[in-house]
């Protein structure tokens, strides 16, 4: 298998603009909600989010936070490396608010759950959704569905996918389906 692109240029925008219009469309205003990005990888795509959204309403005031959840991996301590942790950025409670978890690429399901955790330490929302820019949708380890996705891409245990955004490449936003080396 040879890398490929399965999503850039219009349609990788189009896909971003949908998802924005989603989340207004059940969150209005987002007084009662809040956007929360998985570090490191989601905080890329939330901070697409944030800003498309903030824009098309017209308002700065929308809660964004950036969550590390390293040490709440259930597999942290089987690293061949020591791990080096992202910084936690929120600078509010999440207590009776509608929380919108965002991260690049959902799989196994198991850095939702360590962000889920995570979480608890910013009080108890009334309500957690999923915004994932690709949905892998087979292997999951822990029972957790994307309320919000991208694209859907069905691919075998020999293959990653993968977000490469602008910011780091220098280049265009694409998504890659690439074989496992």
């Amino acid at each position: 298998m040879q890398d490929r692109v399965i999503l850039e240029g219009k349609k990788f925008k189009f896909t971003i603009d949908r998802l924005c219009h989603q989340l207004i469309e059940n969150h209005d205003d987002f007084g009662h909600s809040c956007l929360i990005g998985v570090q490191p990888r989601g905080v890329l795509f939330a901070n697409h989010i944030y800003k498309k959204i903030s824009k098309i309403l017209g308002v700065s005031s929308i809660r964004y936070g950036k969550l590390d959840v390293t040490f709440y991996r259930d597999d942290f301590r089987t690293r061949n490396k020591p791990l080096i942790a992202n910084t936690t950025e929120m600078d509010f409670l999440v207590d009776g608010q509608k929380v919108i978890l965002v991260d690049d690429v959902l799989y196994t399901g198991r850095t939702i759950r360590a962000a889920l955790d995570a979480l608890q330490h910013y009080g108890r929302p009334d309500k957690v959704e999923l915004l994932s820019l690709v949905d892998r949708r087979f292997n999951r380890h822990v029972p957790i569905q994307s309320d919000y996705t991208g694209i859907t891409v069905d691919a075998v245990d020999e293959a990653y996918v993968a977000v490469d955004w602008a910011e780091k490449s220098n280049g265009n936003h694409k998504i890659f389906l690439y074989p496992k080396k």
